[in-house]
C-alpha cells in the first residue's frame, strides 16, 4: 500500500486531463486566431487600407501564433495573455481603417 486512496488517484487523473485540455485549447485558439489574422492582413493588403492596418493584423497574428506555441508547451497562462494582446492589436489596427 502506498497510502493513496482512490479519490487521490482520481484527482491526479482529473488534473492531468484538465492540463491536457488547457494545452489543446490554447494551441487551437492561437492557431485559429493566427490564421484569421493572416487572412485579414492579406485582405487588407489588397485593398486601399493604410499600411498600418495589414501590419497590425500580421503582428497580431504573429503574437497569436507565439501563444499557440507556448500553449502547446504547457505555458497556458502566458498563452492566454498573448492571445488577448494579439486580438487587441488586431482590433486596434482595424480602428485605423
Amino acid at each position: 500500500m502506498d497510502g493513496r486512496g482512490d479519490s487521490e488517484i482520481q484527482d491526479v487523473v482529473d488534473s492531468a486531463e484538465d492540463a491536457r485540455r488547457a494545452r489543446w485549447t490554447a494551441t487551437g485558439t492561437g492557431a485559429l486566431l493566427a490564421l484569421a489574422g493572416l487572412a485579414a492582413s492579406v485582405l487588407r493588403l489588397t485593398g486601399s487600407a493604410p499600411a498600418l492596418v495589414p501590419g497590425a493584423y500580421a503582428f497580431g497574428a504573429f503574437v497569436c501564433a507565439l501563444a499557440s506555441v507556448l500553449g502547446s508547451r504547457g505555458r497556458t497562462r502566458r498563452a492566454l495573455w498573448l492571445l488577448i494582446v494579439g486580438a487587441m492589436v488586431m482590433a486596434l489596427g482595424d480602428q485605423f481603417d
